[in-house]
Formats: C-alpha cells, sequence, structure tokens
C-alpha cells in the first residue's frame, strides 16, 4: 500500500511540475471554437478507415509517429508502412512527432528522450525529405519538466492529454486533449458536453486515439464512433484543422 501511495504521489507532482513549469502561453481569441483530430503511433487503420471517415466530412488529422514503429506490429495492432505516411501527406494530412522510440518521459532520462525525438526528425527526412514534423505528442505518460523547454525550441506546440480541451490562456508547451479510445471510456454525452464547453469558451479542443477499428483493442476506437464525434464537430460550426495549421491560425488571431 506504501509503494502504491509513493507511486501515486510521485505522479501528481511530476504532471503538477510539468503543467506548471516552462510554459509557452497562447491568449486564445476566443474568435471561432477550433477541433483537431489527432491519431497516436499510428496503426494502419488510423490512415484507412480513420482518414476516410476525416475526408468525408472536409477534414484532415494529425498523425504522431514513433518512427521506429514502422511496419511492426504492436498493442495498437500494426503499425503504418512508409507508403501510408507518403499517401497521407499527399491527401493533406499531417504528421507529427512521437519519438523515434515510443518513450516515456516519465521513464526515459532527457539525453537519452531529446535523442529519441532528433532520430524521429531525421528518420522522417530519409523517407519524406520534403517534409518536416511541426508539432509533437507525449507518449504513454506525458511531460516532464525537464523536457518542455527542450521540444519549444524545436516543435510549434506539444500535445499532451487531460480529457479536456483548451480555453482562454493555452500553454503550447503541453495542450490538453481529450482521448476517445476504448480505454478512455468517453460516451456520446461526454464529447457532446466538451463539444458544447468548445464552442461557448472559443477554445481549441483536440481528440485523441490510436487505431480505429471495430475490434476489441483496448487502444482503438469504433469507425461508428469514431465518425459520430468527427460528425458532432462539424456540426457545431467549429473549424476543423491539423494541429500545425490550427497552431498558426490562432497565433495569427492572437497577434
Amino acid at each position: 500500500m506504501l509503494e502504491s501511495f509513493v507511486k501515486r504521489a510521485r505522479g501528481k507532482a511530476t504532471r503538477t511540475l510539468a503543467a506548471r513549469l516552462h510554459r509557452r502561453e497562447l491568449r486564445l481569441a476566443g474568435k471561432r471554437p477550433t477541433i483537431s483530430f489527432t491519431f497516436d503511433d499510428a496503426p494502419r487503420t488510423a490512415f484507412g478507415a480513420g482518414a476516410s471517415i476525416l475526408e468525408a466530412h472536409g477534414a484532415r488529422g494529425t498523425y504522431y509517429m514513433s518512427l521506429g514503429l514502422l511496419s511492426t506490429t504492436s498493442e495498437v495492432g500494426a503499425i503504418a508502412e512508409p507508403e501510408d505516411l507518403e499517401r497521407a501527406v499527399e491527401r493533406g494530412h499531417e504528421l507529427g512527432c512521437h519519438t523515434f522510440d515510443h518513450c516515456d518521459a516519465w521513464h526515459t532520462g532527457r539525453a537519452s528522450f531529446i535523442a529519441s525525438v532528433e532520430r524521429n526528425c531525421a528518420a522522417l527526412h530519409g523517407l519524406l525529405p520534403e517534409h518536416a514534423f511541426r508539432s509533437f505528442a507525449y507518449p504513454k505518460s506525458g511531460a516532464t519538466a525537464a523536457v518542455k523547454p527542450v521540444l519549444a525550441q524545436r516543435f510549434e506546440c506539444c500535445r499532451g492529454g487531460g480529457q479536456t480541451f483548451n480555453a482562454g490562456t493555452a500553454d503550447l508547451n503541453l495542450l490538453s486533449a481529450c482521448f476517445v479510445d476504448r480505454h478512455a471510456r468517453v460516451d456520446q454525452g461526454f464529447v457532446s458536453a466538451l463539444i458544447d464547453g468548445n464552442v461557448e469558451a472559443g477554445g481549441w479542443l483536440i481528440f485523441a486515439a490510436h487505431g480505429i477499428s471495430d475490434g476489441d483493442e483496448q487502444f482503438g476506437c469504433s469507425s461508428a464512433f469514431f465518425e459520430s464525434v468527427v460528425k458532432r464537430a462539424i456540426a457545431s460550426g467549429s473549424r476543423v484543422l491539423t494541429v500545425s495549421a490550427a497552431c498558426e491560425q490562432l497565433r495569427r488571431e492572437a497577434s
């Protein structure tokens, strides 16, 4: 029991310090609510079913890639092949960085974590020389205060979790997001309330998932549920943009 308590206390302290320190604040002007859709890791189903659903509604997504996982199978399913990435950028989707080795910042030294980030960026250049990662998503546990300022020098913004939207003043080094995978146990009511709250606040809501499939994978979202979220987002009148495009637009509006 004591060991469990200490672990929880350390986790809370890590999250608190990461949230409070090394912030890169952006005042959201509230002119129009914004929604982004993101996929972590990202399995082939995200590039297949996920992209098809978004494109059917005139939207595009951001795929956070750990390029060391390409062409492998992990707990989220079969990971994308190089041709999936090429096809995605040709169709207007964004590729984002997720470290090369899918590193957990809570359990990886800063130097090793940043080295994995640099290796991922180099790997993308090798695959798609004309493209570069503009945004980042923290794998697994999330951010630490140690890595935030280093990532701020390379990326326009970095995404975490938190199951909420960004309103008022956002931290571009640790943006909030809402996961809709089965393990997150969110339902239509929660999603609708979140979208409505984001509309009222004129904020930036970032949805996150891993795969899009109708199996029972814990780190996956059913195609029907994902499409219902996309439809609800479009119907809200929010603009739906990739993460880097949203960041660029919101910065312009804040200036």
